[in-house]
């Protein structure tokens, strides 16, 4: 057990990632009484139920049920139609859920709470393949069949506000003083995730007023994606309980955007394919892989960019949010950053923001850089200036219709995932652009309401 020891009032209790063994322990000594036991929707947030840790151990260990609608639906758990998976003509039934054994964890700052983590399976036993879990293992297969494990390292930013403003109004980048608030949240999540089993290798503020940085260990790709539902999860109970607001909005303000980076390596019997040597030429499969990225990535863009709000980090210049399809040596501004040196050696994904489910943005990169490699593809030469002065390097999608229309009924997207996946991800883009498309927005009337 991974265990951290705090004191409540009948005594010490265990936290952190545990076995199924060590949770029935903890269950019969009663350290342990509920279990919440979560699917990751199509939006990376964690949906399930609360239940008694006796009755889960009993009863739903090996099957539980779910609507279906948990994994077909929009931001606002909104009923929509035209999902294969479920809708109205099939009376949104339940599909079944199994428990990940491997993802038990206890959280520290939920005394007496496991978190388990569950797999979505239909009635004959099929998995739901459009789950996130599902598609990201999917991609992790096709690797693995190739010979190559995968190893990842997550970057994410969000905004930490008091109602709608930024919890401190400077930029307090790389600062290592911060307002009593701040370091009192950052001592409590830190506490919290480790417990959880869930470490942080780093914690900073970032450029926008409000903003923090959180990266995570590189380690396997499942599991870094779990940790980050359980980190996001967290972050947001966490601030709540200081009234505080956590946003992963990928643009909350106009100027400011927050991301998530997918630090990306493939290894091989426990080598790294990426290994650079000093002045030598990048591993050939290294090669593959970003141009891959290049050339894939455009057609999968509604998995890493969800929302009509998630283009809208790319609109600013010098953002530090890429605006073409390029790549670079240590260049932040590319869209694909080769980082680190020798065995360390990877690629930085920057295409994602903060909105972006982490299994998808993962899978839609591990998909691309398949492709790279299957394919073996030639890079484009790397950008070896001003990343947004690059116009030889095709821009990135300009607004989600744009990116729909390359992803639904693309021939290369549907290779890379399946018509399953492309179908119901594409419908719910269509929904979030029919959405917005008919809400009236602050800024319309700002610009219209009296002078129009």
């Amino acid at each position: 057990m991974n265990q951290h020891a705090q004191n409540t009032e009948n005594g010490p209790w265990p936290t952190g990632t545990v076995s199924l063994d060590e949770l029935k322990g903890a269950v019969a000594r009663g350290e342990i009484t509920t279990v919440r036991l979560a699917v990751p929707d199509m939006q990376g947030r964690l949906k399930g139920k609360i239940l008694n840790a006796s009755v889960f151990l009993d009863r739903m260990l090996s099957k539980a049920e779910m609507c279906a609608y948990v994994l077909a639906t929009d931001i606002d758990m909104t009923p929509l139609g035209g999902f294969d998976l479920t809708g109205w003509e099939q009376g949104y039934g339940d599909m079944g859920i199994t428990a990940d054994q491997n993802s038990i964890r206890l959280l520290p700052h939920q005394p007496g709470t496991a978190l388990v983590l569950a797999d979505a399976f239909h009635h004959d036993g099929k998995p739901v393949e459009v789950a996130p879990r599902r598609i990201l293992r999917t991609q992790l297969a096709r690797l693995a069949e190739l010979g190559f494990e995968v190893r990842v390292g997550l970057e994410s930013e969000f905004l930490l506000c008091k109602g709608l403003q930024p919890v401190v109004p400077h930029n307090l980048d790389y600062a290592l003083t911060h307002p009593p608030l701040l370091t009192e949240f950052f001592r409590q999540v830190e506490d919290a995730l480790r417990g959880a089993g869930t470490p942080v290798e780093s914690i900073k503020t970032e450029g926008a007023p409000g903003q923090v940085e959180i990266t995570f260990p590189y380690g396997p790709a499942l599991e870094a994606c779990d940790a980050y539902t359980v980190y996001k999860h967290t972050v947001r109970y966490l601030a709540q309980r200081q009234v505080l607001t956590a946003s992963f909005m990928a643009a909350p303000f106009t100027g400011v955007g927050s991301g998530m980076h997918l630090h990306v390596s493939l290894w091989q019997n426990g080598t790294s394919a990426f290994a650079t040597s000093s002045g030598t030429r990048l591993p050939e499969v290294m090669r593959y892989g970003i141009a891959g990225l290049l050339s894939g990535m455009p057609h999968l863009a509604p998995l890493y960019a969800p929302f009509p709000n998630s283009y809208k980090r790319h609109a600013t210049p010098h953002s530090f949010a890429p605006q073409h399809m390029n790549w670079g040596y240590d260049n932040r501004g590319c869209a694909v950053r080769v980082t680190g040196h020798g065995d360390s050696t990877h690629l930085e994904v920057r295409l994602p923001g903060a909105d972006a489910n982490p299994y998808l943005a993962l899978a839609a990169s591990l998909a691309a850089i398949t492709h790279g490699v299957t394919e073996k593809l030639t890079p484009p030469d790397p950008c070896l200036g001003d990343a947004y002065e690059d116009r030889q390097a095709p821009p990135v999608r300009r607004d989600l219709a744009e990116a729909l229309a390359y992803f639904d009924g693309s021939t290369l997207a549907q290779s890379l995932l399946g018509d399953e996946v492309v179908r119901h991800y594409a419908r719910a883009a269509q929904a979030e652009i029919t959405e917005h498309s008919r809400q009236v927005t602050d800024v319309e009337r700002e610009r219209e309401f009296d002078r129009a």
